[in-house]
C-alpha cells in the first residue's frame, strides 16, 4: 500500500475560522498517507493553531503586510517564492480559493494542483476544483472532499488542536489570575466577530450573563484584543461583571480553557469554530452566514438563527439597516444553554 504523497503543500492563511475548518485534511492525509510530508502555509494570526501539531511537518509564514504595496511585492516576492520552490511539492492543496492563494499554488510549481469546490478570483483556472458529494454541505467536509479525491479514508473528522502541558498550566495560572477555577462550571461568550453583523448586541450579552451568575455558574467572556470595547460594553451593562479573558490568553491556551469549560456562546466566529472542533458544547447565533456551510461542525451543539427573509445573505454590512442578530434573545439562549447543560449531567 502506498504510504505517502510525497511533499503537500497546504495554503489556507485566515481568517481563523476558516483554518480551523481546513484543519481534519491535515489528520485525514496523515492517517492515510503516513509518510506523507505536509507544509502549510498560514498568516500569522492562526499559526499558534498549527505550531506543535503532529499532523503538520512545517509550517510557511505569509506575512500579508509585506506586499502590500507595489515595492513590497517586487522585494518580497523572489525570496518566498524561492521558499516554496525548496519545497519541491508533488501536491498543492488550495484550500483558500482566492487569486492569493492560486499565485501560492502555482509558484511552487507542485505538478498536481487541488482545490475546493466554489473557488474564486480566478483561482480555478490554477487549481483543479473538487466538487465532491458534500458540496452543497458543511466547509469542513467541502475540504475533505479534496482529500477524499486523493484517495484519504476519512473514518473520523479529528481537528488535530493539541495544547503543550506548558500551554495548558500557563491558561490555568491566567485564568486563576483573572478570578476564574478552571475546575469549576464555566460558560464561555465570545461578544467579537469580523463581520459587524454577526455580533450579537452587547446588552444581550449583558442580559445573558446576569442568567448564567443566576444559574449558579460562572460567566467568562474570550475573544481577541481588540473585543476589549465589546467586553467594556457587556460589562457596562451587566448586574455583575463576567470574569474576562479577552486578549489574555493564546489560541492553543484558549483551546484548553475550552476543553475544560461547560458550553460556549458566540457567533461565526472562529473561537465558536474551535469550541465545535474540540468538542465543546455550542450555542451558536447565526445571522448573515449560511448555517448549512458556516454552522458549528459536528453533534451537540444548538445553533439558533434569526427570522429575517434575508438571513443567509452573505453580505458584510447589512443593507437593511438591521441589527441582524438582535431578535434572539437572551432567554432564547440561556434557554439552549440549559438543554446542552441537562443533557451532559451525568
Amino acid at each position: 500500500m502506498k504510504l505517502s504523497l510525497g511533499n503537500v503543500l497546504v495554503v489556507k492563511m485566515s481568517a481563523i475560522g476558516d483554518v480551523i475548518h481546513a484543519l481534519p485534511v491535515s489528520y485525514a492525509l496523515k492517517e492515510t498517507y503516513p509518510d506523507t510530508k505536509i507544509t502549510w502555509v498560514v498568516e500569522p494570526p492562526a499559526y499558534g493553531l498549527l505550531k506543535n501539531n503532529p499532523y503538520i511537518d512545517d509550517i510557511i509564514i505569509f506575512e500579508k503586510a509585506k506586499f502590500r504595496s507595489l515595492r513590497g511585492l517586487v522585494t518580497q516576492l523572489p525570496s518566498f517564492s524561492h521558499i516554496l520552490k525548496q519545497g519541491r511539492f508533488d501536491v498543492a492543496l488550495d484550500l483558500q480559493g482566492l487569486a492569493k492563494s492560486a499565485a501560492m499554488a502555482y509558484l511552487s510549481k507542485a505538478p498536481k494542483r487541488l482545490g475546493f469546490c466554489n473557488m474564486r478570483e480566478g483561482s480555478q483556472l490554477i487549481s483543479t476544483p473538487v466538487c465532491g458529494s458534500h458540496q452543497q454541505g458543511s466547509v469542513v467536509e467541502r475540504y475533505l472532499d479534496v482529500v477524499r479525491a486523493l484517495g484519504c479514508r476519512v473514518d473520523k473528522v479529528v481537528f488535530p488542536v493539541f495544547p503543550t502541558e506548558e500551554e495548558k498550566q500557563q491558561a490555568r495560572i491566567l485564568a486563576q489570575e483573572a478570578g476564574l477555577d478552571i475546575d469549576q462550571s464555566y460558560i464561555l461568550l465570545v461578544p467579537g466577530a469580523n463581520w459587524p453583523n454577526k455580533r450579537w448586541p452587547t446588552e444581550h450579552f449583558a442580559c445573558l450573563v446576569d442568567l448564567i451568575w443566576g444559574s449558579g455558574k460562572v460567566p467568562v467572556v474570550v475573544g481577541a484584543g481588540n473585543d476589549q470595547v465589546l467586553v467594556d460594553e457587556v460589562i457596562a451593562k451587566a448586574r455583575r461583571s463576567p470574569i474576562s479573558l479577552v486578549g489574555k490568553t493564546s489560541l492553543k491556551q484558549l483551546a484548553y480553557i475550552m476543553q475544560c469549560s461547560t458550553a460556549l456562546v458566540g457567533g461565526d466566529t472562529g473561537p465558536m469554530h474551535l469550541a465545535a472542533g474540540l468538542k465543546t458544547p455550542v450555542v451558536a447565533l447565526m445571522g448573515p452566514t449560511d448555517v448549512n456551510r458556516n454552522g458549528p461542525y459536528g453533534a451537540g451543539h444548538k445553533t439558533l438563527t434569526v427570522s429575517h427573509d434575508c438571513a443567509g445573505c452573505w453580505q458584510r454590512k447589512c443593507p437593511k439597516m438591521l441589527d441582524c442578530l438582535a431578535d434572539i434573545t437572551p432567554k432564547q439562549v440561556f434557554g439552549a444553554l440549559q438543554t446542552i447543560i441537562d443533557r451532559i449531567k451525568p
